[in-house]
């Protein structure tokens, strides 16, 4: 769509609205960006869009007379698709775009893009040292924090962005193909947005059904819905696995990880090498190898990069150790199965702090993958009650509660003994008590540091 002289609704007014209204204004189009929430300060959101870009801002209420102008409309990641307001665009026939759709078509280059329930931070970070090492124009966006729309018009032909996709972004994507994509894993999350997992699952999968025989997708082999995905694509498709030798693709071998085409092997690292714990991250290794190896690089660039990776901030993130105590803010540990890595790559006793926004999951898998690990499971939050109960349920009674995740710090410090680990890892969204699982976690670690 030629976007110059259009009038565009941006619904949302964080990051990701913000950078769609500034590059439809940069393409000449007009920009109203709007919020459903009343509490939300005009203000502030001419603060957050500065001087440069003219927009009309609606707040509460969608005014038909607007509704009747529209040409286009563009939804940040945070609003569900089947809302009232939407079904209003939908219903008159006013095209949907997500953010990540208006900057592909809006980009050049290649894009190399990464979903999953879990690991997509990692992956995505680690794909673009590589990148970065391997080329000059690169560019790491998506729901890692960098919105997509912010650096779309600096690409060029020569450009790579690598896209970490969250499910909330591939359900507005048209045309968005990637030039090679991943799926990492698909575990329960986010049912109270998507209802079933199903359509979850459905999703997910989209980040492929654009592309074609000369693209590749690479997917987790030991998670039995990818592995039959994989059957029904066009496109090329490399596998990984952690727990078996494969006949092509990507495998853990004695520790080495190993890729395999044809008769020839290639060992990228060995375990030990790298500064990332735990069987996830290895398959996060894997997943970003494989991605690079797709498009063509060296395998010892992808060597060289690996080995240098640090973690991602919130994952499984080092703190401090105190008194013998050794302390880790896994705040990015948003569901259960994500946490379960968390507790997974600790090796020793283990205080685990848990619990927060409900986002209707079950927390069963999570408390029996504790295997005699975790000593006293401290909780707080809007979960606290619902996870002491399953707990309860798996008998596990060691059950502490908190009302803040300052007194939560303070208890597990008062309790822990030297050779203890305190694990931040709630299995739970922040947004009862913060508003991002950054906050939680920076909070985590200030809080640690003031013991």
């Amino acid at each position: 769509m030629e976007l110059k002289d259009k009038k565009v609704l941006v619904f949302g007014t964080g990051l990701s609205g913000i950078g769609a209204a500034a590059l439809l204004y940069k393409k000449g189009a007009e920009p109203v960006i709007y919020d459903g929430n009343v509490k939300t300060e005009p203000e502030q959101v001419k603060e957050k869009l500065g001087k440069d870009i003219p927009a009309r801002i609606l707040i509460g209420d969608l005014p038909e007379e607007v509704l009747d102008e529209l040409d286009l409309a563009v939804l940040s990641p945070g609003v569900p698709i089947d809302i009232p307001a939407v079904n209003m665009l939908r219903d008159r026939g006013i095209p949907i775009w997500g953010e990540v759709e208006l900057a592909y078509a809006n980009s050049k280059g290649n894009v190399l893009a990464i979903t999953g329930t879990n690991g997509k931070t990692t992956t995505t970070s680690l794909l673009g040292e590589i990148m970065s090492l391997h080329q000059e124009s690169v560019f790491v966006v998506g729901n890692i924090g960098t919105p997509y729309t912010g650096v779309a018009l600096e690409t060029d032909e020569e450009s790579v962005t690598v896209a970490e996709i969250s499910s909330f972004q591939l359900e507005t994507i048209d045309t968005f193909r990637p030039k090679v994509s991943a799926i990492l894993n698909i575990t329960p999350d986010h049912l109270n947005r998507h209802h079933t997992m199903e359509e979850y699952i459905r999703v997910k999968e989209s980040i492929a059904k654009n592309q074609g025989e000369e693209d590749t997708c690479v997917l987790n082999y030991e998670d039995e819905a990818l592995r039959e995905f994989g059957k029904t694509l066009k496109c090329q498709v490399l596998f990984f696995s952690s727990l078996r030798t494969l006949e092509q693709g990507i495998y853990l071998e004695e520790g080495r990880i190993t890729y395999r085409n044809g008769e020839k092997k290639t060992v990228i690292c060995h375990v030990s090498e790298l500064n990332l714990p735990g069987r996830h991250n290895y398959e996060n290794v894997m997943a970003a190898a494989g991605m690079a190896l797709s498009y063509g690089v060296p395998a010892e660039e992808i060597c060289m990069a690996v080995k240098q990776f640090q973690a991602v901030e919130h994952r499984i993130e080092y703190v401090t150790e105190k008194n013998g105590v050794v302390y880790y803010n896994d705040s990015k540990g948003t569901n259960p199965d994500a946490a379960i890595k968390g507790i997974q790559a600790m090796d020793r006793p283990t205080f685990l702090i848990g619990g927060g926004y409900d986002k209707e999951s079950s927390y069963d898998e999570w408390i029996l993958s504790f295997d005699g690990k975790v000593k006293y499971l401290v909780l707080l939050g809007e979960t606290r009650e619902k996870i002491a109960r399953a707990a309860r349920t798996c008998g596990f009674d060691n059950i502490l509660f908190a009302d803040t995740l300052e007194e939560a710090v303070k208890i597990c410090a008062e309790r822990a003994e030297s050779g203890d680990a305190v694990l931040l890892s709630p299995a739970c969204a922040s947004w009862d008590m913060f508003p991002s699982y950054e906050v939680r976690g920076r909070k985590f670690k200030e809080y640690v540091r003031n013991l």
